[in-house]
């Protein structure tokens, strides 16, 4: 572990910053400490984290292995819809429970069950439980599929994508065909997930109702930073050594890397399918904190969105990508929200509101034109002000063959 933080510096300061992060985080939360940030930003901070670690995963998949996948969103939303699932279930039991209690008769437990499908489902003129919430009673199960639904997701997808060796853009659109397909299907009543209404009330954690919001938003915000920092420390391990130099080359030319007795859709279909259960992870604990989810999370433009803030960031970097995420949602969240202020023209009125589609599509035409790097490379200006020495030496039969050993890329 010593030699990997030695090679891998980056990661050392990337995790030290996100520590100290947290801590100055919970120093000014309401429930910990003296109250400076409301509890609505400590949410807000907990989310962007769980969107810098989906972005972490996209860039390890595009940026590193050379896959532009437009779907990973539809797994960071799987991954909400399968923890909403639970906790719609748990606290409607609850409610049923304490509402039933003074019945002159106590009811059963399928007349409990019953109630609590009238409640969830009565919204889509339903009241009888679809298959899907078979496991919604068990905390313990709905947790796995959290991990195994977006993963059995990514597996048969890739599995049959990258078997057929699709790759470029065919390979682009049809994860946002999946993408695309899964939403339209969770958008209609039918699919047992209450259609457009979708899960709602996902931030009141079942028999937690004494404890008050900025005190669950921290506990969140908590989870959130230690998803991050360990899927950040995951990537950066799958990402150096061997496995580190096979998906580069995949994405540098995969026909050379086929022809060295590598079976690439292998490694494809490893980066692919771990990183969808990264992303489902990220998505479990970022619509608790949201509060509801319902298809449009899904929709294909939420990945491409993905998309941009890896490449505004920097993909091929881990940090870049983890940091576009950051300023662009707190920068999405500030334009949106009404924190920035209209400009008045004269002749028209801008409202942030309604421009900011426009100014963060702007913001990412001239990012790939003027800085390719993105905001990460801003960082080469301190870590690389010097050419990286060259080390010389005899290194073959003739005397005097010499080799150059160069800089390894930034994770």
């Amino acid at each position: 572990m010593t030699s990997f933080f030695a090679q891998n510096k980056s990661v050392a300061w990337v995790l030290l910053a996100l520590a100290l992060f947290v801590l100055l985080v919970t120093v000014l939360a309401p429930a910990t400490g003296t109250g400076v940030l409301s509890t609505s930003f400590v949410k807000t901070l907990g989310k962007t984290l769980c969107l810098m670690l989906v972005a972490v995963a996209m860039d390890v998949v595009w940026g590193y292995t050379g896959i532009l996948s437009l779907g990973h969103m539809a797994f960071f939303g799987l991954g909400g819809y399968m923890i909403g699932m639970w906790l719609m279930y748990a606290r409607t039991e609850l409610i049923i429970a304490e509402s039933l209690r003074a019945a002159p008769i106590p009811p059963t437990p399928e007349e409990i069950h019953d109630a609590i499908g009238q409640q969830i489902f009565g919204v889509v003129g339903s009241a009888d439980f679809p298959w899907l919430w078979g496991f919604a009673h068990s905390l313990p199960l709905q947790l796995a599929m959290v991990v195994l639904v977006p993963g059995l997701l990514a597996l048969v997808f890739g599995w049959l994508a990258f078997r057929s060796r699709v790759t470029g853009v065919y390979l682009s659109i049809l994860t946002q065909a999946m993408t695309l397909a899964l939403s339209l299907y969770l958008f209609q009543n039918e699919a047992g997930l209450r259609g457009n209404n979708g899960l709602s009330g996902l931030q009141n954690l079942p028999g937690l109702d004494v404890v008050p919001q900025a005190t669950i938003s921290i506990w969140f915000f908590w989870a959130s930073a230690a998803a991050l920092g360990l899927g950040y420390l995951l990537f950066a391990w799958v990402v150096s050594g061997k496995m580190g130099s096979v998906i580069r080359g995949i994405r540098d030319n995969e026909n050379r890397v086929r022809f060295l007795g590598y079976h690439v859709e292998s490694y494809k279909l490893f980066i692919f399918t771990l990183t969808g259960i990264v992303s489902g992870l990220a998505g479990a604990l970022y619509y608790p904190q949201a509060g509801i989810i319902n298809p449009a999370e899904i929709a294909p433009i939420a990945s491409i969105y993905l998309a941009v803030w890896v490449a505004i960031g920097g993909r091929g970097r881990l940090y870049g990508a983890a940091l576009g995420a950051a300023v662009v949602s707190l920068l999405s969240s500030w334009f949106t929200g009404g924190g920035a202020p209209n400009v008045n023209l004269g002749f028209y009125t801008i409202n942030w509101t309604d421009w900011w589609l426009v100014l963060l599509g702007l913001s990412f035409v001239a990012v790939t034109l003027l800085a390719p790097k993105g905001i990460g490379g801003i960082f080469d200006l301190f870590s690389r002000r010097h050419p990286v020495p060259e080390r010389v030496g005899d290194f073959g039969p003739d005397q005097g063959a010499r080799r150059t050993v160069e800089g390894e890329e930034e994770k």
